[in-house]
């Protein structure tokens, strides 16, 4: 039977058991609703449901009872609305085995396709065409959310009517849903503050200093705009929680792990080495690659994702990524 599109949504099911869909899934369950976890791993299934913990991805939090996880996803079948936390690079085989339905997919995971230059919200218009989708972005630390702390996010939708009637569904006194119809703002902020972090990291880990930092930060979102604007979001997304404040929480400290990433290879380790633990997904290292590909085929000057896109894949290092920084010619600051 389809569903009211207007009805509160209540019954919530999370895909995707790492740190941020558990702190979804925890934030949501917190005040004793039905939450039903999706995760690959069976270690992260028996803990949750034994323990009410999830060592492995997001340790010392405690979870809610009413938070129960699952490896089938065929159990989130008569869940009314799911939030998708899979990585971009793996997110179209999950789609594909979805159980069929009309539960509206908020997407909660950052980045584009590999090839098809699609961002999640594309890769469920092609797969799951009947569902309303959502995007869910903006400056937020897993551990600080499922502890309860004050966060301010963006929830975007292409119906205001959808938008608005999921962001009062998942709105909590400490969690607090601003709405907008920028979907594709919201989707480009998340992509390209990943990649500015692994820069930031970098310049901290090479000990560049905090002025190198700060200037990063601020040409760093000059790429984002013209990446954005060129693309069809608005400036006010771009400025708002998914842009401007979700790249200064995540330049700003180890917490993020794609800042964490680039102080690793800012002291001069090698990225294979550093993306090896299963716990930790960085995934701007991931974007760097196709954000750089899409700009350079729409002919957009990102010079920053492009030396972070090399240093990832290990074709320069450090100091020549730098210097061909420094040595760009000089231009007016709004270019």
């Amino acid at each position: 039977m389809k569903r009211d599109s207007m009805a509160p949504y209540r019954n919530f099911g999370v895909v995707g058991g790492g740190a941020w869909g558990t702190a979804l899934a925890q934030l949501l369950a917190a005040g004793g609703a039905p939450v039903r976890l999706w995760a690959r791993e069976a270690d992260v299934v028996a803990a949750i449901n034994a323990d009410h913990r999830n060592p492995l991805f997001l340790p010392g939090a405690a979870l809610a009872p009413s938070l129960t996880a699952t490896a089938d996803l065929a159990d989130l079948a008569a869940c009314d609305a799911l939030l998708v936390v899979v990585p971009v690079p793996f997110l179209r085989a999950v789609l594909a085995d979805l159980p069929a339905g009309d539960a509206p997919l908020i997407f909660c995971s950052k980045g584009m396709e590999a090839g098809s230059f699609a961002f999640p919200i594309d890769i469920a218009r092609d797969l799951c065409p009947a569902r309303p989708h959502a995007v869910l972005s903006g400056p937020t630390f897993a551990h600080e959310v499922a502890a309860g702390l004050p966060t301010a996010i963006t929830l975007a939708a292409a119906d205001a009517a959808t938008a608005d009637a999921i962001a009062r569904a998942i709105a909590q006194p400490h969690f607090r849903p601003y709405v907008s119809t920028d979907v594709i703002g919201a989707e480009i902020g998340g992509a390209v503050k990943n990649i500015l972090a692994i820069a930031c990291g970098i310049v901290d880990g090479a000990g560049l200093g905090l002025n190198a930092r700060a200037a990063l930060i601020s040409r760093g979102f000059a790429e984002m705009t013209r990446f954005g604007l060129a693309r069809g979001a608005q400036a006010e997304t771009l400025a708002g929680l998914a842009g401007l404040g979700d790249l200064v929480l995540t330049c700003t400290s180890s917490n993020s792990r794609n800042f964490a990433l680039g102080q690793g290879l800012g002291r001069g380790e090698a990225a294979a080495t550093l993306m090896a633990d299963r716990r930790t997904v960085a995934e701007g290292a991931f974007s760097a690659p196709v954000v750089a590909a899409a700009a350079r085929a729409d002919g957009i000057d990102m010079p920053i994702t492009d030396a972070v896109a090399r240093l990832v894949a290990g074709e320069t290092r450090v100091a020549e990524a730098v210097q061909a920084l420094l040595s760009r010619p000089l231009r007016p600051e709004g270019r």
